[in-house]
């Protein structure tokens, strides 16, 4: 890691301190229109276009609110265990920027959309429950795209097709106590909003960003200490990466006998260090107040209800459902549920099939590695969870050797065809008939008699060779299990 002219503590000297850490994570919704308009939020128009009148802050343009971007608020609220608030009222947050057409930003304040959450993570086996202080909405700003470097050729290019698209702003409790705390954090909520669809959270797209507040203490101290926010982390590895050297930075600072400033301060990549941007902006600074153009958000019990009704079973229920359903291993759980796409596809297949936890395996397995393999998600997959449960339920019955289904399996990747229709198709059935393969095993045993009297006189090992011998005169299609029963009994 890069350090500049900042000699960072030893980590004897780091372990002295404990951080403190409260996340910020602003989430885009899922909407096809923007908060406040009818503009559309799809991604990669041309600058300017997806604009209009209220999202470029004109003179006389009202705001109007959207149904949708609430209810995937609420939808988000509830998903993280908070308090829905039946009233809620949207604030002005004024701050001058260029990509900021009005000015102002609207945002929410004192009354908040949804209070008192709680996310629970897992680090290194360990269960902790993080607390959410708020969730509220509030609309997007712009872009800015800067070029150059000296002043005779800089510009800055300003695109509003960003501005006014609807975000939840996620604001965690500062009891995070390490980087890997926050990157488990930031984890869980990209999972589980991922889970409830209310956002696709496309780091890579500004879907999902973050800013971090840190501070460190003495172990053992109560009193905080004077935090730095880190903003625009748009990727977990650069979250880990800001957050350790800042740690490292602070810990720096108090030990040299120096004050830590309560500051805003961004991350290089390229340097690996966090640098000085401004001040650190109070509330009173942003001049809040009520916004005059739109009326208070009342959510009614019945509207509430509603909402509830319709949401998805959340990743951490559905995991323990599939251990007890199933009886597949927590392992497996975990990564079968960590998207909503993938645990559809496993359940579905898990029903289709004779052995859930043998479906479960094939689809971690050679399915997602064969996707990996050509760039592909899930919902790409050419073999349907239909054909995958056809598949495991097939060698379960004895109809397809574990061998010849890893034959089969390609050519349902490639064909996109049933697992049966190739079997026969192809003469790929399991011999498991006792008349056919008691021929085949006679053959054998007259064609190897050395090998049998070297079984006959203790040397077993060669039962492995003769059986070697039938799977290749039937291709490998016969029944394994029956060959070596019948082959013992023979030799016997």
């Amino acid at each position: 890691m890069a350090t500049g002219t900042l000699a960072l503590p030893t980590p004897e000297t780091i372990a002295k301190y404990e951080p403190v850490i409260g996340l910020e994570v602003h989430v885009q919704l899922a909407t096809n229109t923007k908060i406040f308009c009818g503009c559309p939020t799809s991604f990669g128009a041309p600058p300017n276009t997806n604009v209009c009148p209220v999202c470029l802050g004109l003179p006389g343009a009202l705001p109007v609110l959207s149904k949708a971007a609430v209810e995937m608020a609420i939808e988000a609220g509830l998903a993280l265990n908070c308090r829905i608030n039946p009233f809620s009222r949207l604030a002005r947050k004024n701050y001058f920027y260029p990509d900021l057409p009005k000015g102002y930003q609207i945002s929410q304040y004192d009354q908040p959309l949804a209070e008192h959450g709680s996310l629970d993570i897992e680090v290194n086996g360990e269960p902790k429950r993080l607390g959410i202080t708020r969730v509220h909405i509030e609309d997007d700003a712009g872009k800015s795209s800067h070029e150059g470097f000296r002043d005779s050729d800089r510009y800055t290019y300003v695109d509003l097709n960003r501005s006014g698209t609807p975000l939840i702003e996620i604001v965690s409790e500062p009891d995070m106590r390490g980087s890997d705390e926050a990157y488990a954090y930031l984890t869980v909520i990209k999972q589980v909003l991922q889970f409830v669809g209310v956002s696709t959270c496309d780091m890579e797209k500004g879907h999902l960003r973050c800013d971090a507040n840190v501070s460190v203490r003495l172990k053992g101290a109560e009193k905080f200490g004077v935090k730095a926010e880190v903003k625009n982390l748009n990727s977990f590895r650069f979250l880990k990466l800001a957050l350790d050297y800042e740690i490292a930075r602070q810990v720096g600072i108090i030990e040299s006998g120096g004050k830590v400033a309560q500051e805003t301060r961004l991350y290089n990549p390229d340097t690996g260090e966090t640098v000085g941007m401004r001040s650190k902006e109070h509330a009173h600074d942003y001049r809040y107040f009520p916004e005059p153009d739109l009326v208070p958000v009342r959510v009614s019990d019945r509207w509430l209800g509603e909402i509830r009704s319709r949401m998805p079973e959340l990743p951490s229920a559905r995991k323990k459902r599939f251990i007890d359903t199933y009886g597949i291993r927590e392992y497996d759980a975990d990564v079968l549920t960590s998207t909503r796409a993938l645990a559809d596809y496993y359940e579905a297949a898990a029903k289709a099939s004779a052995d859930p936890k043998a479906a479960a395996n094939w689809v971690m397995g050679d399915l997602l590695g064969a996707l990996k393999a050509e760039g592909k998600e899930i919902h790409d997959s050419p073999i349907s969870p239909g054909q995958l449960g056809e598949l495991v339920t097939l060698i379960a019955k004895g109809e397809l050797s574990g061998k010849l289904a890893k034959e089969i399996f390609p050519r349902m990747l490639a064909t996109g065809q049933a697992p049966g229709l190739i079997m026969e198709r192809e003469g790929l059935r399991q011999i498991s008939d006792a008349g056919a393969l008691e021929k085949i095993i006679d053959d054998v045993i007259a064609a190897n008699p050395k090998q049998v009297e070297q079984y006959k006189g203790g040397k077993t090992a060669v039962a492995g060779f003769l059986v070697g011998q039938i799977m290749k005169a039937t291709r490998g299609q016969a029944n394994p299990g029956a060959v070596n029963e019948m082959l013992r009994k023979k030799l016997a």
